[in-house]
């Protein structure tokens, strides 16, 4: 009616990939925690290393940047980096991630 027991073995087979996929990517997502991405706003002024787990782990500002009279400067340098380096790590996960699915043909997002 369905196909017999071709389909089932199919399935199971399709179950397997998708299981030595999610180890895969588990086992990438952990790599990734460790890698981090270096990211230099304000001309070098404000430099961030941040991991893949998206915790920034060194924050360095230049002396010279700091600047009593024009703090909202200083906020906004940082805000870049930070977001520089979010963005960073996005791109480098997915990289990764398309490294992994990319023979799958999955929608973006899917796993």
């Amino acid at each position: 009616m369905f196909g017999g027991m071709g389909n089932m073995g199919n399935m199971a087979g399709m179950m397997k990939k998708v299981q030595k996929l999610q180890t895969e990517m588990k086992k990438m997502q952990e790599e990734l925690k460790v890698k981090t991405v270096d990211v230099s706003t304000g001309g070098g002024a404000v430099k961030i290393v941040m991991n893949g787990d998206k915790q920034v782990v060194a924050l360095t500002i230049d002396p010279a940047v700091v600047d009593p009279e024009d703090v909202e400067m200083l906020q906004d340098i940082i805000s870049a980096a930070i977001n520089e380096a979010i963005k960073k790590v996005d791109d480098m996960m997915a990289s990764e991630m398309g490294k992994i699915t990319g023979g799958l043909g999955l929608p973006p997002g899917m796993m």
